[in-house]
This record gives structure tokens, C-alpha cells and sequence, in this order.
């Protein structure tokens, strides 16, 4: 368990450090789980001393939720005032993501080769 964690902490330690020090616009997050994966790729046995604990904390993911939900419940007032344009970015930011992945999908398809099925 210490391992993995300690693994998990460290890809996200460097990503951070990398996208800071590089004045890269990339997330040190995001940065050190495309480490993560590269670590997984270049040590295979890494999968699986990490798989456990990975499948633990997404067993409890919905924990994660709760402070996000206290906060919404703490700034009611805000969300009522602001409520028709955070609906309207709602809205249209789903309808883009949509849009997006059909775009997405449909230029990996052309990419790989796959006939469009007929009508």
C-alpha cells in the first residue's frame, strides 16, 4: 500500500514540478498521470503494485463529492443570483462537449479506416 501511494504521490510531485518550472500551461495533475502512464508503460509490473490502492480509492470516490456538495449548499445565495447564466453555461458547456466528441469520434474513425455503416 505504501508503495503505490507513495508512487501515486511522486508522479503527481513531478508533474507538478515540471509544469511549474517550465511555465507549461498543462496541470501538474494531468502532467503527472500522463508520468504515471508512461511509468506503467516502461515498468509493467508497476500496474500492478499500484492496482490495489487504485481500485480502493475508486471504491470510494463518492467521498471525494462530499466537500464539493457542502460548498454548493454554503453559497446558495450566490447560485440563486447567478442561477440563469450558470444554467445557460451548463447548458451550452454539455452541448460543446457533445459536439466535441462526436467530432472526436468521428475523425478517429476516419482515421482508422472504419466504413460508415449504411443507412
Amino acid at each position: 500500500m505504501i508503495p503505490a501511494l507513495l508512487t501515486l504521490l511522486l508522479s503527481q510531485l513531478a508533474g507538478e514540478t515540471l509544469s511549474r518550472a517550465l511555465g507549461l500551461p498543462l496541470p501538474g495533475p494531468v502532467l503527472g498521470m500522463l508520468l504515471l502512464i508512461l511509468g506503467f508503460a516502461l515498468v509493467p509490473r508497476l500496474v500492478d503494485v499500484v492496482r490495489p490502492l487504485a481500485q480502493g480509492l475508486l471504491g470510494h470516490l463518492s467521498l471525494l463529492f462530499v466537500p464539493a456538495g457542502t460548498g454548493v449548499i454554503g453559497h446558495l445565495d450566490k447560485i440563486a443570483a447567478q442561477g440563469v447564466a450558470i444554467l445557460l453555461a451548463l447548458v451550452f458547456s454539455t452541448l460543446l462537449a457533445i459536439a466535441a466528441g462526436a467530432l472526436a469520434f468521428t475523425a478517429v474513425a476516419r482515421l482508422m479506416g472504419s466504413e460508415e455503416p449504411e443507412a
